[in-house]
């Protein structure tokens, strides 16, 4: 606690502007670079008509409806939906048409998080665009040591990496798995690596709901009553398509929700195996998934910010393996954005994805192509927006 409190009275000093040679020298010498604020200045692509996207919307409606979502073990998240007006049979909630994107309605359509540094500080949502590292991977590779399983020295390191980036304006989460370090506190070490070695916004635990009371607990001690105003510290929340939220999720999104801070609600489905192969019910089951979780945080507390996450793919149906980068994730980024506008809510999508194992020509394309449908999809939060190799299993510096 004491190293929380020391970290809580420094503030990096941003470094003055300077012109030339003279400024640059000063910069670099400071060890601190200046922030890169991105902000969109081209139109989104707009893929679908709006006849499309209505289709798309009413069959998210239809399964929200016929289907419904379960909410595995979770009674509060039952109840606060049974008191919504929702259909609850069991675990199942069914949502009358148009329900669900009601609750989601309270939701801020952009949002500041606060930076230890107040020049850390961003904006998700509206034309504002916010670049993350790659989240989770096991494994690290660099020159000297090859690949192999993370340790806290690696996530300390990229930690570092991240916040030396002008570029990345986002600490991360789980930027690597430190194996090295017992699970039962491994949340408590990569968090305390993102509050002490970096001054961007970051993103806690969702591996249990009382890591995510951990993780906003030693975020306040550095961040004090600043946080009951603003956003500081989030959770990426993933489903467990098709179709249920268990416990853990649901425990960790209501953790971040009452504390005021940002969920970031992001189905992860792969194109064959946890939903259809046709892409338009793969959206609908998507846009319907994002939008029950998005519900739920706002029964939690109303105006909590969240963001609409995406991570749909698809696999290669011969082997079962995830493929990553390719044209059908691509097309569907474009489609999310566009449902995501609908709702008018800030859009998360990923970034340099490829499924490749090496630095090749393979990993150019299949990275381009996916952040370039990213930016063009209006993404205001890009995960992996660095790090990403061989389907996310890797992550170099």
């Amino acid at each position: 606690m004491n190293a929380l409190l020391e970290i809580a009275s420094h503030r990096t000093p941003t470094p003055k502007r300077g012109g030339g040679r003279a400024g640059r020298a000063a910069r670099r010498a400071s060890g601190v670079a200046s922030p890169v604020i991105a902000r969109r200045l081209i139109p989104t692509y707009e893929l679908l008509e709006d006849e499309e996207l209505q289709k798309l919307e009413t069959h998210a409606d239809w399964i929200l409806k016929e289907i419904g979502i379960e909410f595995r073990g979770d009674d509060e998240a039952l109840a606060l939906f049974r008191e919504a007006g929702a259909t609850v049979t069991g675990p199942r909630v069914r949502f009358d048409p148009g329900h669900a994107r009601a609750l989601c309605s309270t939701a801020p359509s952009q949002f500041q998080m606060l930076g230890r540094d107040p020049a850390s500080t961003i904006t998700l949502g509206g034309d504002h665009l916010v670049l993350m590292p790659s989240y989770g991977p096991p494994f690290v590779t660099d020159l000297d040591k090859g690949r192999r399983y993370a340790t806290i020295e690696d996530f300390q390191n990229l930690v570092k990496l991240a916040y030396a980036s002008p570029y990345l304006n986002h600490s991360g989460g789980t930027v690597c798995e430190p194996v090295d370090v017992p699970v039962n506190k491994r949340h408590l070490d990569m968090v305390y690596a993102h509050l002490k070695f970096s001054t961007k916004p970051f993103m806690g635990a969702v591996t249990a709901p009382s890591r995510a009371e951990d993780s906003i607990a030693m975020a306040r001690i550095v961040f004090g009553d600043r946080m009951d105003r603003h956003a500081v510290i989030q959770g990426n929340i993933n489903v467990n398509s098709p179709l249920v939220y268990d416990d853990t999720m649901t425990g960790a999104l209501k953790a971040y929700a009452r504390a005021g801070q940002s969920a970031v609600i992001s189905p992860f489905i792969l194109g064959g195996a946890m939903g259809p192969v046709t892409q338009p019910a793969l959206l609908a089951q998507s846009h319907a998934e994002a939008m029950a979780g998005i519900a739920l945080s706002q029964l939690v507390r109303k105006g909590a910010p969240v963001v609409y996450g995406n991570f749909l793919t698809t696999m290669d149906l011969k082997t079962g393996a995830p493929t990553f980068g390719t044209p059908e994730a691509n097309l569907a980024s474009l489609a999310i954005g566009q449902l995501c506008r609908r709702l008018g809510l800030p859009l998360r999508t990923g970034g340099h994805l490829t499924a490749s194992k090496v630095a090749d020509g393979q990993a150019m394309q299949e990275s381009t192509s996916s952040m370039m449908a990213g930016l063009m999809a209006g993404s205001n939060f890009v995960f992996h927006a660095a790090g990403w190799l061989e389907g996310g299993l890797t992550v170099g510096y």
